[in-house]
């Protein structure tokens, strides 16, 4: 499968896929985006097997695309947003006492989420988004918050690859 990165950012993305992988604590965009080539199913294996193999348990799998689909009708949408999409949601207990001990404010931050996701007229093409978790600070906070960050980033490469 071939990937393709990119740093989505409202009004712009000035970050390159080489940037995010050699630095991605210097990244600012609030939504990381790696495109893979395979099926939905195939992707999605091997995310899970990017979280497993990290000794971290999927907690939830949040059936997004299917609630939007099923909604949509009820508001009058007739736009077709996915084809298929997905949340992945999981923990790592080291890395989340890290930044709750730091900040307890930063539950709000967890569990730790990917999307994965396809869309119309995109065959072959698999996307996986996660929210880069920013702190407004410096210190324990932002240093244990870099280290989810990094996580988040080397889980969406391997499932990617």
């Amino acid at each position: 499968m071939a990937i393709q990165v990119k740093i989505a950012a409202i009004g712009f993305s000035a970050w390159t896929a080489a940037a995010i992988a050699i630095h991605p604590a210097l990244a600012t965009e609030t939504v990381v985006e790696v495109t893979a080539r395979g099926s939905f199913e195939d992707v999605k294996q091997q995310l899970v097997l990017a979280i497993e193999n990290r000794g971290l348990v999927v907690n939830h799998e949040s059936k997004v695309g299917e609630m939007l689909e099923r909604t949509g009708k009820d508001f009058g949408a007739g736009k077709r947003i996915y084809v298929r999409a997905e949340v992945v949601e999981f923990c790592s207990a080291m890395l989340s006492r890290q930044v709750m001990e730091a900040d307890p404010r930063l539950l709000a931050l967890c569990p730790y989420g990917i999307g994965i996701y396809t869309l119309p007229g995109e065959a072959d093409s698999v996307h996986l988004v996660y929210r880069r978790p920013q702190s407004d600070g410096t210190g324990a906070a932002a240093e244990a918050l870099q280290r989810v960050d990094r996580l988040l980033h080397e889980i969406v490469q391997d499932a990617g690859q």
